[in-house]
């Protein structure tokens, strides 16, 4: 769905517009950890027997191709 067309997107950017700044970077930062907890989990489902330092150096090459891509 666009978010433009999502009905509960006018209430996010009130809501938003409502934090302090502070407020909206502690939003931010708990945002960016979830997703890093579904990306190591949803990795971890791919490859459930894969050892400790294997899977770390996988997640590391996965982030890499991830990185600059908004630019």
């Amino acid at each position: 769905m666009d978010p433009l067309h999502d009905p509960l997107h006018s209430r996010r950017i009130e809501a938003l517009r409502a934090m302090t700044g502070a407020q909206r970077m502690a939003e931010a930062f708990a945002l960016t950890e979830m997703v890093r907890k579904l990306f190591v989990a949803g990795l971890r489902k791919q490859f459930p027997d894969m050892p400790e330092p294997e899977f770390n150096e996988l997640m590391l090459k996965r982030l890499e191709k991830c990185r600059n891509r908004n630019y």
